[in-house]
């Protein structure tokens, strides 16, 4: 009896690999689809039919909040590190390459076939989609099985998810494509697979090493060790693994992200003091997003997408945004920006975590710190601004003025932002949440999905992460606009919501 009993469990884990699979990846491609012949981008589209499909999930008692009836969805929605870890990589390359003035483009090994196999997605991409899905899935099991974390429902199955995940997306390439040196290719797939779990493990260890000192989430480890890495190997050319991940690699993890938080939708709205989260959170969206655009377009007279975007992207640690970037949907300039972007401005997390985790456990947050750090925010806008009106469209020149403007937006986006709520009746745990909602920032939103401030909004923050994120059409209409706009940003729209936006979150902090 026992032993059939395994048997359907096991095929009940086949069934849950499958149906997440079948789930998610048609999620992405329908977006894309959606957006085929536009200059939008699919994430818009991925926001609405996440939330979506958790919420009829729930509604129509096929399962309960969280999705703990669906634990290979749950279990996406937890891999946000390994899409980042990624994106750091390519910034430490693209931060050598800046400062070190290393000029000249690597050999790519992979020439991708245009054919569409589906409206708005070509043969390769569509497999770079499904790779990633498997990808996540097996380096994430087999982290965990290596670290010892064999707890939850998939426990014991942690071993099978890593084989077919790994083994799935070693042989996931599109035979069509043209790849040079192939038995290269296959091998820089299997050696990014094992670093980026090296990475994970390591990043791990410190953070926990470093814990009696100073809570610090092991996102922030491994984002220095993936920086680092990138510096060094800047001339690294892409295995699958890198391509796929910097592909599709933030809207799959996005994509299980927005049906977790879906799901708890009717949940959420029925608990006190989520509501005040939602309404800050949203308003912060518009705020610190196009407030930020509005500085760069009437201060340091730059209306481009190549700027706004990844300057945006990373000054707000933006994970909608970046995910757009890297996905070349708002163009290749901005795509090659982005990472380096996003990248530097991470650097000062340092201070975001050492600061906020000292707050959590004094249960308020610590003000002259803060006031500190938002008056050096300032100095570094301020020259940021001055100097990107003086770069005369050059191209380094731009990069390192973004770099300053990323570095002062961003402190000032979270230490202006929880220094204003501390004002509040919020909890610090409830404003760090909020806070993370308001600017989509995927650092502190990995840490407090980590339990960095309490098991209540470690379970919350994805509801509202992804609730924010209702935001965005605003966000991707107006970059859609502005690609069509020979890649410019309408002006008078920037200004308008940017003034909306304060309006809102000022109010938001007076009203909790």
């Amino acid at each position: 009896m026992e032993h059939l009993i395994q048997q359907v469990d096991s095929l009940q884990l086949l069934n849950h690999f499958l149906l997440s699979l079948f789930l998610l990846i048609p999620m992405v491609l329908i977006a894309r689809t959606v957006v085929a012949g536009t200059r939008y981008s699919p994430i818009l589209i991925i926001v609405i039919f996440g939330l979506a499909m958790g919420f009829v999930l729930v509604a129509s008692d096929l399962a309960e909040p969280g999705l703990q009836q669906f634990p290979v969805i749950e279990l996406i929605s937890k891999t946000t590190n390994i899409a980042l870890i990624v994106t750091f990589f390519v910034g430490g390359q693209e931060i050598r390459k800046i400062f070190g003035n290393k000029t000249g483009a690597t050999k790519d090994l992979l020439i991708h076939n245009e054919e569409e196999a589906v409206l708005g997605t070509t043969r390769t991409q569509l497999v770079l989609i499904v790779r990633s899905f498997f990808l996540l899935i097996g380096i994430e099991a087999m982290s965990r099985i290596l670290l010892g974390l064999d707890t939850g429902s998939l426990g014991s199955y942690y071993p099978i998810m890593a084989y077919l995940g790994l083994v799935g997306s070693i042989i996931l390439i599109d035979n069509r494509a043209k790849i040079l040196e192939k038995p290269l290719y296959i091998r820089k797939g299997v050696l990014e697979i094992i670093v980026i779990i090296g990475v994970l493990i390591m990043s791990f260890h410190l953070a926990e090493w470093v814990h009696t000192l100073v809570t610090l989430p092991s996102i922030f480890f491994a984002m220095v060790i993936a920086t680092v890495l990138g510096v060094l190997y800047y001339g690294y050319v892409f295995g699958p693994t890198i391509k796929a991940l910097l592909f599709a690699g933030i809207p799959v993890v996005l994509a299980g992200n927005f049906m977790v938080g879906g799901s708890r939708i009717i949940e959420v709205f029925e608990m006190e003091g989520t509501g005040a989260v939602l309404g800050y959170g949203f308003f912060g969206q518009i705020f610190w997003m196009f407030g930020g655009m509005a500085l760069l377009i009437y201060f340091g007279k730059t209306a481009s997408v190549r700027n706004l975007a990844p300057g945006m992207a990373g000054a707000l640690s933006h994970t909608g945004l970046t995910g757009a970037c890297t996905a070349g949907d708002l163009g290749k300039r901005a795509a090659n920006r982005a990472p380096m972007l996003v990248n530097i401005p991470f650097a000062m997390h340092i201070f975001v975590f050492s600061i906020l985790a000292v707050s959590s456990e004094r249960g308020s947050l610590l003000l002259i710190p803060s006031m500190i750090m938002i008056a050096i925010g300032f100095v570094l806008l301020i020259i940021g601004l001055r100097n990107i009106k003086k770069s005369n469209s050059d191209d380094r020149s731009e990069m390192k003025s973004l770099l300053q403007f990323g570095f002062g937006w961003q402190i000032i986006a979270i230490f202006g932002g929880l220094y204003l709520l501390s004002f509040s009746s919020m909890s610090i745990d409830f404003a760090a949440m909020a806070k993370a909602s308001a600017i989509s920032h995927f650092g502190l939103f990995a840490g407090i999905q980590e339990g960095m401030f309490g098991a209540e909004a470690a379970g919350l923050i994805t509801f509202t992460f992804s609730m924010t994120f209702l935001v965005h059409p605003f966000v991707f209409f107006m970059f859609g606009k502005a690609m069509e706009n020979n890649e410019e940003m309408p002006k008078s729209p920037v200004f308008i919501l940017s003034a909306i936006g304060l309006v809102g979150i000022v109010a938001s902090a007076l009203l909790l």
